[in-house]
């Protein structure tokens, strides 16, 4: 099995599909961990459309695509915040191909994305159920840090010197 990265653009019907399923699962996993029940549909339509994912539109960001065997199964977006800093976003792969190599690849491409934008520095948050999120990035050498936002789903913040490649 074989995989690709690209840039895709943040409206297409492929960048559309993965957003949805990446809301969906960590929405799902917001409500089952505060109350025992996934997202209500209305909720879940509403989050889905309250982020069209516009900040990731060149020249300012770029979405990435992971494709396995053929199939578009992943997501990382990255969008400069100020002249040398850029925030990773969106970084999800469906569940069938964890374990692979996928997000690795997908960050490391990230990063060199950031790159090319003029970025030295990213920065990222993720939340505490996230688990599997927090130790990608520490293993990629993320540093935890202080909040660099105010996001009210954040509750871990990371950030990593870009200035050299790997």
């Amino acid at each position: 099995m074989v995989w690709i990265v690209g840039v895709e653009a943040f409206d297409s019907a492929v960048a559309r599909a993965l957003w949805r399923a990446y809301y969906t699962e960590v929405s799902d996993r917001w409500f089952l961990a505060r109350g025992g029940v996934g997202t209500e549909p209305e909720e879940l339509e509403r989050g889905i459309a309250a982020t069209s994912g516009s900040e990731l539109e060149p020249p300012g960001g770029r979405l990435l695509v992971a494709w396995y065997d053929g199939e578009p199964v992943g997501s990382a977006g990255v969008r400069l915040l100020d002249g040398s800093t850029a925030e990773l976003t969106r970084v999800f792969l469906q569940k069938w191909v964890r374990g692979k190599g996928g997000a690795a690849l997908l960050v490391g491409a990230a990063e060199d994305a950031a790159r090319e934008l003029g970025a030295t520095e990213m920065v990222l948050d993720t939340r505490s159920d996230l688990v599997e999120a927090r130790n990608l990035y520490k293993r990629l050498g993320y540093v935890e840090t202080e909040p660099h936002n105010d996001s009210p789903y954040a509750e871990h913040w990371f950030r990593k010197r870009l200035d050299a490649v790997g």
